[in-house]
C-alpha cells in the first residue's frame, strides 16, 4: 500500500483550481502540503475542496485557506493494519507516514478496485427531449450518441466502474429503444430492470414504482441526460456520513448583474456596486435518497424533485447538498449536445 509521493506533494500557494486537477490524477485522493524541507504542513482531500466550495471560496484561493493543518498521520513504524483502522474510523482516503522530523516518508492507502455496492441506481430516461428536436423525434434523448455510444451507456458504464451493479431505468417516451438496447444488463455483467411510466410522473414520482428491494438501502438517482465525472462513491459516503434524508449534488453557478447595484438603507444610498458577480448553487440532477424518503412516494401521482425536497424539509428531515467540482454538463439544448461531442474526447471513461 505504499504510494509514490511526487504527484501528491504540493505547496501551500497552489490554487484550489490546480489542486482539483491534481486530485483527479492521484490515488489515493490526498494532497500533501509540505515545506521546502519536506515537512508536512497539512493535507487536502476532496472533502476539503467541497467544503471550500460551500463557502464560495474562489478557485484561485490558495491551499493554506483549505488544508487540514492537523491531519491524522502515522510514525515511521506505522503499519498497513494501523492505517486501515484509522481510515475506517475517520473516513479517510490515505494516511501519511512521517519520520521523526515530520517529513513525509510515504502514504498508506487502500488498495484494489472500487468497492462492490449493493445500493440500487435509478436512471431517469423517460423524458421527451423537446428542446433537442428534431434529433429526438425518433430517438429518446438518453439514446442520442455522444461520441460512439448513447449518453445513457456512458452513464451506466461510469456507475459500473464505481462498483454498482443493480440498476433501474425509468422509461416512457420511445421506451422500446432503450429496453431493446440494454436488455437485462447481462452483456454489462449487471442487473437492469425497467420502470415504465404509462403517464409521466415528474422527476421524482417514479421512485414510488420501484420494488421494495431497491429502496432497502440509500438509492442513487441521476438524470439520464448528464455527462459528468462525479465520484458516485464519494456522494454515497457523504450521504451516509451526513445521515441525510436526501442529498442533492449541486454545482456553483455565477451570474454577473449587468448594472450598478444600489445598496441602501431606507431611502439613503450606502453604496453602488458596479456589475457585481452573484454566486449560486444549482441542482445538478444527481441525488442520494434514503429508504424513508423513497418509501414516502406512492407512484400514483406526478412529483417533481423540488416538491419531494420541500415535503421532506417540512417533515423535519435533513436535506444535504454535495458540491461537485468535477466535469458536469446537462445536455438540454442543441448547443449542449454539440458541446458534449467536443468534450467526450477528454471525458473520463469515454473510451
Amino acid at each position: 500500500m505504499l504510494t509514490h509521493l511526487k504527484q501528491h506533494n504540493v505547496v501551500a500557494e497552489l490554487s484550489i483550481s490546480d489542486a482539483i486537477e491534481r486530485l483527479d490524477q492521484v490515488q489515493p485522493k490526498l494532497l500533501l502540503v509540505t515545506s521546502n524541507k519536506g515537512v508536512l504542513l497539512g493535507t487536502v482531500t476532496d472533502g476539503d475542496i467541497r467544503r471550500a466550495l460551500l463557502k464560495h471560496l474562489p478557485l484561485d484561493a490558495t491551499l493554506d485557506q483549505v488544508m487540514n493543518p492537523s491531519p491524522k498521520t502515522l510514525p515511521r513504524q506505522g503499519t498497513d493494519a494501523a492505517a486501515e483502522r484509522l481510515m475506517k474510523q475517520y473516513g479517510l482516503t490515505g494516511i501519511p507516514r512521517l519520520d521523526d522530523a515530520g517529513r513525509v516518508l510515504d502514504i498508506l492507502g487502500p488498495a484494489g478496485a472500487a468497492p462492490s455496492r449493493e445500493n440500487a441506481v435509478f436512471l431517469m430516461a423517460g423524458g421527451f427531449g423537446k428542446r433537442l428536436r428534431p434529433l429526438t423525434d425518433t430517438c429518446p434523448k438518453p439514446m442520442l450518441k455522444v461520441g460512439d455510444k448513447p449518453i445513457l451507456e456512458t452513464i451506466l458504464e461510469q456507475f459500473i466502474r464505481s462498483g454498482f451493479k443493480h440498476f433501474y431505468i425509468s422509461t416512457c417516451y420511445l421506451n422500446e429503444q432503450i429496453e431493446n438496447y440494454f436488455g437485462d444488463g447481462s452483456r454489462f455483467n449487471v442487473s437492469i430492470q425497467y420502470i415504465r411510466e404509462d403517464t409521466p410522473l415528474g422527476t421524482a414520482g417514479a421512485i414510488g414504482l420501484l420494488p421494495e428491494s431497491a429502496k432497502a438501502l440509500p438509492l442513487l438517482m441521476m438524470n439520464g441526460d448528464l455527462l459528468t465525472q462525479v465520484d458516485f462513491n464519494m456522494l454515497l459516503d457523504f450521504h451516509l456520513k451526513e445521515d441525510a434524508d436526501l442529498s442533492v449534488a449541486v454545482r456553483e453557478y455565477q451570474m454577473q448583474v449587468p448594472y450598478g447595484v444600489v445598496q441602501h438603507q431606507h431611502s439613503s444610498i450606502t453604496e453602488i456596486v458596479e456589475k457585481p458577480v452573484e454566486n449560486y448553487f444549482i441542482n445538478a440532477g444527481i441525488y442520494c435518497i434514503s429508504p424513508q424518503a423513497a418509501k414516502s412516494l406512492s407512484g400514483q401521482q406526478a412529483v417533481d424533485m423540488p416538491d419531494l425536497i420541500s415535503t421532506r424539509l417540512k417533515a423535519g428531515r435533513k436535506v444535504s447538498m454535495f458540491p461537485i467540482h468535477e466535469y458536469w454538463l446537462d445536455i438540454g439544448r442543441m448547443s449542449d449536445f454539440h458541446q458534449a461531442q467536443s468534450d467526450i474526447q477528454r471525458f473520463s471513461g469515454a473510451a
